[in-house]
């Protein structure tokens, strides 16, 4: 008797033995994967649950189960979170930023957290001006607290998350500023719209950063997550003595910034290895002031997730001045070669390209070509000679605009198309922006996109959603700051690059300033230029009287004039004339479809195994144009089930299931507005859940907030 109390003892301690063991530990699924507890589904990137309740023979009979709407949607919000579930609890983020932790199992309502409220004065509201972002949130637990990891501006938060309670020890009242730790200038604008990534007792994050100079730098660093001490920091942009440090002008880690990982971490816990793929150094286009490679920007970087030290780094794009960001986290696979099993990492790219690395040395397990490319003929702009180019996988975007791939929607639209086209470069990848307008072929928007491939172990597919769709790079001469300056000029020196020089944008990524009167108060314009929002950095720099002059000349038409600060560090001769994607007439776009396609590639030998057209715009559906594909935002998910289910599409607000050996459509629904975000899947008291976060803003259409999950009939 004594030794069966004594056994019956031990099972009931042995739990919380090893819940004591783990405290602190990298986050994974419970067993089976029933839960979805870290962004993309698992430390690795992958995309893909075990669950296969649903599946193939009846995936035809999903319905809606439950739906919330968090009813803070406004004009082109967006809502591209991955939402995350443990323990029967579904936490997301809303249109603006808000946290907040749902029932899994019925969408009831836990709790909300509201970012916007100042902390000073709670009974004050702050008003949300230009868009916010977030991907999602990171969790955190050890044997005594569990933590919810969410950033709105520039404030990392930690909250509980029983309570959606700020945590009183975590930095100063619950949030750490994202400006500090970041070198010489603390003041400049600094966000994250993707969560980070949890290992042991840390959290590992990237940042998003202004795009044109001045930036912040890109440093990746860790963070303590009980108090939100800085532990270590990554310098993307190398300090002297550094490895990398002579690939840049001297010094250039004081005055250029960007070069961040914005779209993602994934983790190896078993080898302690933290992956990365970063993005352009600023300016994105004009890089006269950074000669050299510019490393670490645009790279694939694996770092020791203990200390933020380098094992090993390849380098995508030399010099970038194409906005070629690595656009979406590595995704870490399994892969057979000659037989036997190889650790990897798959990096998909925004000009159409998967690059495949060893996880432990990084070397290539795929052939890559240095090709060369003609130089700059703009003033000042020395380019890399060569760039890589991996030559297996085959790309999964076209690579080269011609004359015979334009439009032929309608005679008008091929004609004028064909006349646009005729008066740009167009040589495919890697060619130089020029006064007269180069076409950027797949554009700055992918290609490749945030929302990332999935990957199933089972047949070593990855999949990969991607955007096809010409964009115009075309780079004007800038005027030297005069002595004294009126608004105008500092619209036109600092703003036009965006919101173009009438100020009708480029909508709804870059909104028009036509009319702001109209939808704010010129405090409120005057706060946004200050602080920035969005993708729109601040302008704090520029002092109160130019910020005054320049709302005067946006808000009213004024023309004030004050005293300029005279040349600046970050000032370039050349600059973009706004992002321009290349429509036709009436607004589509103006190449051959598709428009946007859904790729399943081999890891194994590299060849495709299906690509389809993926999306349609209901508009030219009707009039029977169908399978044209359409712009996606959001990532695939892939399961046992023998599903991969991806929402994504901006026009048609589907989501749909796919077979993921041969790509039939099995199933497909409507949402209540584009679910421009990757699904996550779960199960809660035994019942499998789809879920979708559809909150639309890259179309015309109304934006939306909801949250809607998908089950079986029970």
């Amino acid at each position: 008797m004594k030794t069966l109390r004594f056994l019956l003892l031990a099972l009931f301690l042995l739990p919380l033995f090893l819940q004591g063991q783990n405290a602190g530990a990298p986050q994974t699924a419970s067993p089976g994967n029933v839960d979805w507890p870290v962004y993309n589904g698992g430390l690795d990137g992958e995309h893909y649950s075990t669950l296969s309740q649903i599946n193939r023979d009846n995936v035809s009979k999903l319905q809606v189960a439950w739906t919330f709407d968090a009813g803070d949607a406004y004009p082109s919000s967006e809502m591209e979170c991955n939402p995350l579930i443990v323990h029967g609890v579904l936490y997301a983020t809303t249109p603006k930023v808000n946290v907040i932790a749902l029932n899994a199992a019925t969408g009831k309502l836990i709790w909300r957290f509201d970012p916007n409220v100042d902390p000073k004065d709670p009974s004050h509201h702050l008003r949300i001006i230009g868009k916010m972002r977030s991907r999602g949130v990171a969790y955190w637990s050890d044997s005594s607290a569990q933590r919810i990891f969410a950033t709105a501006r520039q404030y990392l938060y930690s909250l509980d998350a029983q309570t959606g309670k700020p945590d009183p020890a975590f930095g100063e009242g619950g949030r750490i500023d994202l400006r500090k730790d970041l070198g010489p200038d603390s003041s400049f604008w600094v966000t994250m719209t993707t969560p980070g990534i949890v290992y042991k007792d840390m959290l590992i994050i990237g940042s998003t950063v202004a795009e044109a100079l001045p930036a912040a730098l890109g440093d990746i660093r860790a963070y303590d997550v009980h108090s939100g001490k800085l532990r270590w920091s990554f310098h993307t942009i190398p300090r002297p003595g550094e490895f990398g440090y002579d690939t840049w002008p001297k010094d250039a880690w004081k005055y250029i910034g960007s070069a961040n990982d914005w779209s993602g971490l994934t983790l190896d816990p078993k080898r302690g290895l933290v992956f990365a793929g970063t993005g352009s150094a600023a300016s994105d286009f004009y890089g006269a002031n950074r000669t050299g490679d510019n490393l670490f920007a645009n790279s694939e970087l694996a770092l020791k997730a203990d200390t933020g030290e380098r094992v090993w780094h390849y380098q995508t794009v030399h010099h970038d001045i194409w906005d070629r960001d690595l656009p979406a986290p590595p995704t870490l696979v399994t892969v057979t070669r000659d037989g036997h099993p190889v650790d990897a990492v798959a990096q998909t790219t925004k000009s159409g390209f998967v690059f495949l690395f060893d996880r432990e040395t990084g070397a290539p397990l795929f052939p890559i070509e240095s090709k060369k490319y003609p130089p700059s003929d703009v003033e000042g702009e020395v380019t890399a000679a060569t760039q890589p180019l991996p030559t297996i996988p085959e790309p999964f975007a076209r690579q080269k605009l011609t004359a015979d791939m334009l439009t032929e929607r309608t005679p008008q639209a091929h004609a004028d198309a064909l006349a646009r086209f005729q008066k740009l470069r167009s040589d495919g990848q890697f060619i130089p922006g020029s006064r007269e307008g180069t076409i950027i072929f797949p554009g700055y928007d992918g290609g490749a996109e945030w929302g990332g491939p999935a990957y199933d172990p089972e047949s070593h597919l990855l999949y990969v959603n991607e955007n096809e769709m010409a964009w115009v790079l075309r780079l004007v001469e800038q005027t030297p700051p005069a002595k004294v300056v009126s608004g105008k000029d500092i619209y036109m020196h600092q703003c036009a690059a965006c919101h173009r020089q009438n100020m009708r944008g480029s909508p709804p990524e870059f909104p028009s300033l036509v009319g702001l009167s109209m939808r704010y108060s010129d405090e409120d314009v005057a706060r946004m230029i200050y602080d920035g929002g969005g993708r729109m950095p601040g302008f704090a720099r520029l002092g109160h009287d130019s910020i005054r002059a320049l709302v005067d000349y946006v808000y009213y038409g004024k023309q004030k004039k004050v005293k300029s600060k005279g040349p600046s560090p970050y000032d370039l001769k050349y600059a973009p004339d706004g992002y321009n994607k290349f429509l036709d007439i009436d607004g589509y776009p103006a190449i051959q479809p598709p428009w946007g396609t859904l790729n399943a590639i081999n890891l194994d030998t590299g060849k495709f195994a299906w690509k389809l057209p993926l999306g349609d715009y209901p508009e030219l559906a009707a009039q029977g144009m169908t399978n044209t594909g359409s712009e996606n935002y959001g990532g695939p998910v892939v399961t046992a089930g023998g599903l991969l289910f991806i929402a994504a599409t901006s026009y048609d607000k589907k989501i749909r299931a796919f077979d993921k050996e041969n790509g039939k459509l099995l199933w497909e629904a409507t949402l209540p507005a584009a679910g421009n975000a990757t699904p996550s899947t779960y199960e809660v008291n035994g019942r499998q859940f789809l879920v979708i976060a559809a909150g639309g803003g890259k179309s015309k259409d109304p934006s939306g907030s909801s949250i809607v999950a998908f089950a079986l009939p029970q």
